[in-house]
This record gives structure tokens, C-alpha cells and sequence, in this order.
């Protein structure tokens, strides 16, 4: 071979090294939801794409999720609509998410998975109650997360629309804590989330908020446009996740975790499983 045809093929070589498609990286948020949710995205990846897709789970808070979608340390996780409105664009209810996750940060905003895992007022299922409203004609000990304390949308939010009274200031703990705390009596009404675990199971009930005082939190996978422009097939396999979910099947999913202690992985797979396996 003379010199010029060896120069061609290494040059060929080199420049398909330099095309080679980047490994994939599914992140998520620290709470378990999410780590289910990033675990299921990157097996349905791996799966429809026929190759290895990186886990970054367990990130951190939302801000940090954000940076490093950003920073292209990840390349996707699912976020709350509610969460993205309050916490990254600072924006009122009914602002358009796709168009302004495109403007400000050109990432996709895709399509909801089906859950709306929005904060949810808890009490014991022998009160009678059913709504917001006719719980606020009574008074409350009342347990909370950190978030839900310090966040417009959460306790302020609940205040303003119900005029809701507490006897005393309301408690604040871990967020795994609140169940035990109104299964001990230390208090009678809890903020949780309409997807927690304990919900599947328990002798809880959601009270509805008639008068819309929480914002939805319509559960989507927001990824890198980049991404999805060099590689379509990405955004092919996450829409089929789309619609896959249900509130009741997240509590499910979330229970298998938390309480019954399943890997995240092996309840990951088994969801798919039931999602794409077709009846005949």
C-alpha cells in the first residue's frame, strides 16, 4: 500500500473515532421517584437502542439537576411541571414549559409520562372528610417536609386558599418520617405527595383540593435538544414512555422500594416488562 492510500485509512480511522456516538447519561433527583423513574428511562433506552446508557442517580435537589443537564454532565431526567414552573423558570401556572425550556436553555420539554404527583393533604381514613374545604373547619396538628415549609406553592399556598388553622406552629421532619409521625399520633394531618409509597397500602386518604390550591406536577422527561436532533431514535424510544404511568402505579412502584425493599433495578425491569409486553 503506498503512502498516500495509508494516510487515507488513517485519517478515515480517525475521523469515525471522532464521530462516535457518546454514551448516554440518564440522571435523576434524590428521592425515590425519581431514581425509579431515571432507572426505568435508561433500561427502556438501553433496550430499544442496543447499548449501554450511564446512570447518574440520586443527583441532588433540583437545581443541581438542572446544572447538570446544562453543564451536559447528563443528558436527561424527568422533572415536575409544577416544580420547573416554581423552582427553575420562576414562572406562573399556564406558561408554555416546552417553549421556554427551549429559549432560555435549549432543552426538550417531551411529552408527560401520566403521573401528577402533586402535594397531597393526608389524614386518617376514619375521619369523614373528603375535601380541603370541609377540613378547614377544623384545626389540625400538622407534619411537613422541609420543602413544602419554605415553598410558595406548598404551606403558603395551603393558607391563603383554605385559611387552613393548625394547632401550633406545624411540625417540620424528614420527609420519610411523615407516615410514622400520624400512624403515631403525633399528628393528624400530613403535606405528603399523591405518589408516595405508603399511600398503596395505608389506611391514609388524600383529601381533594377543590379549590386548586396545588399546582399540578405532571411528571416529563426534559433532555438535551442536541441530542435529540443528532440522534431521533432518543426521542422516538422516550416518547414511547409517554402515557405508560398512572398515579397508582407509581405508588406501586415506589412502595416495592420504600417498603418492601426491591432493587430499583429489578423493579425497574419489571414494570417495562408489564408497560411493552403485548397481549396476545
Amino acid at each position: 500500500m503506498d503512502r498516500t492510500k495509508i494516510i487515507g485509512c488513517l485519517i478515515f480511522l480517525l475521523t469515525a473515532c471522532g464521530s462516535k456516538t457518546h454514551t448516554i447519561r440518564v440522571g435523576s433527583k434524590n428521592f425515590t421517584e425519581q431514581v425509579v423513574l431515571g432507572e426505568i428511562i435508561a433500561q427502556h433506552l438501553e433496550n430499544r437502542l442496543h447499548e449501554r446508557v450511564a446512570r447518574s442517580l440520586n443527583l441532588g435537589g433540583t437545581l443541581l439537576a438542572q446544572q447538570a443537564l446544562i453543564n451536559r454532565e447528563i443528558d436527561m431526567y424527568p422533572e415536575y411541571s409544577g416544580t420547573a414552573l416554581a423552582m427553575v423558570l420562576k414562572a406562573p401556572v399556564g406558561t408554555d414549559l416546552a417553549a421556554e425550556y427551549a429559549r432560555r436553555f435549549h432543552l426538550a420539554w417531551l411529552e408527560p409520562l401520566g403521573i401528577d404527583n402533586t402535594f397531597a393533604m393526608v389524614v386518617r381514613g376514619n375521619t369523614g372528610l373528603k375535601t380541603l374545604s370541609e377540613a378547614a373547619r377544623l384545626s389540625w396538628t400538622l407534619g411537613v417536609g422541609y420543602e413544602f415549609e419554605r415553598r410558595a406553592d406548598g404551606l403558603a399556598a395551603l393558607r391563603s386558599t383554605y385559611s387552613m388553622q393548625f394547632k401550633g406552629s406545624p411540625k417540620t421532619m424528614d420527609l420519610g418520617l411523615l407516615y410514622k409521625a400520624i400512624e403515631q399520633g403525633q399528628v393528624d394531618m400530613i403535606a405528603a405527595s399523591a405518589t408516595d409509597g405508603m399511600l398503596a397500602k395505608s389506611g391514609l386518604k388524600i383529601l381533594e383540593d377543590d379549590r386548586h390550591a396545588f399546582p399540578p406536577y405532571e411528571v416529563s422527561v426534559v433532555a438535551r435538544e442536541a441530542l435529540l436532533g443528532e440522534r431521533p431514535e432518543v426521542r422516538a424510544a422516550l416518547l414511547e414512555l409517554s402515557g405508560k404511568f398512572t398515579n397508582a402505579k407509581m405508588q406501586e412502584l415506589n412502595y416495592l422500594v420504600d417498603v418492601e425493599h426491591k432493587s430499583v433495578g429489578v423493579v425497574a425491569e419489571g414494570f417495562l416488562k408489564e408497560a411493552f409486553t403485548q397481549r396476545r
